[in-house]
């Protein structure tokens, strides 16, 4: 689809729920960074594998069997080449904060010792953060954090200075997009740089924030793990994957263990399969919300990222504009939209964003309020709480009208 093609109005017809009214208002959802809406495409992907071919999926001799099956590998091979990755290379889990912790016990367990340092930043999300906190305090290492700069990036005096290789950091584990802020960090310096002193760090991105805004090239990406929950990327709950490098995925050991993923079990002994996508599949598989997941990829290529992208960066820089004309707003993070995607979160001087959030609310507005699983960053910066405008495809000036029109409620209603 080119970008002249892309038509949020049209795109919006495609979300039953947004048709909803709140508090006799219609909805303006724009709390996508919590979890994004769904098309009816995903909707009917998920029911039509209930209603038509649910059966458990390998080993089984009927049809049924052999249709879940069918739509199982066929679902892995669709979000796999979405992210330019192998489907061996697709671990399936239930969100980002599972795949981080099967990392955690996976890779960590076996490679971590006595004070090696595992590097991340202050601007992370609680599961980028408390897994890794658990680890160390299990191995005797460290856990250090990159100072986050007032732009809401990395510190460069930060990454220019420090020794990586001296420090031992055996991994970095990064957001792509911050959750809060919005902000596109800067990852290429620090990646080279590491590439350069220390080749044997491995490097995990976060990608929750940014597989439903940006273009991800998992093969080119020059990491070892890549994390996305479906929800955050117009898919269902409860599904997730990690991608991991081929040449790392080969030397891990399950971390789930039972049916579906041995060769052969015997009273005092198991063997493991031999086929990758089978090995780190326990149990029986959501076959459902990888269908879903799977329609959501499809989804969002027909749209085209490149186009996301630029539709997403039209309506921060919108959001920024309209913010900067409310006296009691102070945006957060990026002030201008060419580094940050996905959201723009700020402060309404003299009212807490919980208030701010319900009235907001009582205009069929819905936003976030509060600390958005960052509490280390709020505190950094003394911010009690924020208020997070979040946007997907489906998503319009409009709305971000409405946000604007519904301060003005606030601003009422505690005479300010």
């Amino acid at each position: 689809m080119n970008e002249s093609m892309f038509d949020p109005q049209i795109i919006k017809q495609d979300f039953p729920i947004l048709q909803k009214q709140v508090h006799d208002k219609a909805l303006v959802y724009l709390d996508s960074a919590a979890t994004s809406q769904k098309p009816r495409q995903v909707i009917q992907a998920i029911t039509n594998y209930y209603e038509n071919h649910n059966a458990n999926v390998h080993r089984g001799v009927h049809q049924l069997g052999d249709e879940s099956t069918h739509i199982f590998h066929q679902s892995r091979q669709i979000i796999a080449k979405f992210f330019s990755a192998s489907p061996e290379e697709l671990i399936i889990v239930r969100n980002t904060t599972e795949a981080i912790n099967q990392v955690a016990y996976t890779w960590g367990e076996r490679h971590l010792k006595a004070g090696d340092v595992i590097l991340t930043s202050e601007l992370e999300h609680h599961s980028n953060i408390v897994p890794w906190q658990a680890l160390i305090k299990r191995k005797n290492a460290r856990l250090m954090y990159i100072p986050v700069s007032e732009n809401g990036d990395l510190d460069e005096k930060f990454i220019d200075t420090f020794d990586f290789k001296a420090s031992s950091v055996k991994l970095l584990t990064l957001s792509q997009v911050s959750n809060t802020l919005g902000t596109v960090l800067s990852l290429t310096k620090v990646l080279q740089k590491i590439k350069q002193l220390s080749p044997q760090t491995k490097f995990l991105i976060d990608g929750a924030q940014a597989a439903p805004h940006l273009p991800v090239n998992f093969d080119e990406l020059p990491i070892d793990f890549y994390v996305v929950s479906a929800h955050k990327m117009l898919g269902p709950m409860g599904i997730g994957g990690l991608l991991v490098k081929k040449e790392i995925l080969t030397q891990l050991a399950p971390f789930l263990l039972g049916g579906g993923m041995i060769s052969e079990v015997s009273l005092q002994d198991t063997t493991f399969a031999d086929d990758l996508e089978e090995r780190f599949t326990a149990g029986t598989p959501d076959v459902a919300g990888l269908a879903g997941w799977a329609a959501a990829c499809s989804y969002l290529s027909e749209l085209g990222m490149e186009n996301v992208l630029h539709h997403d960066r039209e309506l921060v820089a919108y959001a920024l504009e309209k913010l900067a004309q409310v006296p009691e707003v102070t945006v957060i993070g990026p002030k201008t939209a060419h580094n940050r995607v996905g959201s723009v979160a700020f402060l309404y001087q003299g009212v807490h964003a919980h208030d701010v959030g319900q009235i907001l609310d009582s205009e069929g507005v819905a936003i976030r309020s509060g600390h958005h699983c960052t509490m280390p960053l709020h505190s950094k910066f003394n911010w009690q709480a924020s208020i997070r405008m979040s946007f997907n495809v489906y998503n319009t000036n409009a709305d971000i009208d409405s946000l604007i029109s519904a301060l003005a409620k606030v601003k009422k209603v505690f005479g300010i």
